[in-house]
């Protein structure tokens, strides 16, 4: 006969949820390790200490959820201000600037540019369509999201007033709804590695990315 395992015990427990009702007395004989020390506590007491333990886990939880959610409120705000100014933009020839003086002015970013290609006739030659050569053009349009991590000396750093201070960034790629062309550049920079990194989201970038694209069509 094979001998009694520690599973075959707990397997009958599982499966005869009437012995503790029939053996009561158990349930306080039992004396388990506590795992806040080596006093041993009985098995009424061990569930009670998991259930705390449950529920502070819990409670981590919420709080990290409450902050994450007034985070994203102070950052929603922050986008629909950024998204405000430049519908009083009434010059197109001004968008650009405005897009990035916002940007800087919102969300607190050390260095922003901002730079648009294919642009109409009657804004050729403005400032914010100079120095986008073909590398970058294509490197935008094959952005199918930001990108967000460290500074990998990007052409695009030669648009920023202090290239060599920045650690990290975020490229945002602008283009028509639909078009897998971009036909502009957000570029957003600090001296903060941490700042722009991999693993961040980038929702609010895509949101911003979309807005800015919008905008913009009306230099097209």
């Amino acid at each position: 006969m094979n001998p009694i395992t520690e599973d075959d015990i707990a397997n009958f427990l599982l499966n005869t949820p009437g012995f503790f009702d029939r053996h009561a007395e158990l349930l306080s004989a039992v004396q388990l390790t506590s795992p806040h020390g080596n006093r041993a506590v009985s098995l009424q007491e061990r569930q009670a200490e998991m259930l705390r333990e449950k529920i502070r886990a819990l409670e981590l939880r919420m709080m990290d959820m409450i902050r994450h959610g007034n985070e994203n409120m102070v950052i929603a705000d922050r986008v629909q201000r950024w998204a405000r100014n430049l519908f009083l933009t009434t010059s197109a020839r001004d968008l650009p600037e405005v897009m990035a003086e916002e940007l800087q002015t919102q969300f607190q970013v050390p260095q922003v540019a901002v730079k648009v290609w294919g642009v109409g006739e009657a804004f050729a030659g403005e400032p914010f369509t100079a120095g986008v050569s073909a590398d970058v053009r294509s490197l935008a349009s094959s952005l199918t999201s930001p990108y967000c991590g460290a500074n990998a000396g990007f052409d695009v750093l030669a648009w920023l007033p202090a290239p060599a201070s920045v650690s990290s960034l975020a490229l945002v790629a602008l283009r028509e709804m639909g078009s897998p062309e971009a036909f502009g550049l957000m570029v957003l920079a600090s001296p903060d590695p941490q700042r722009f990194h991999a693993g961040m989201g980038t929702e609010f970038l895509d949101r911003m990315a979309e807005l800015g694209s919008a905008a913009l069509s009306r230099l097209r």
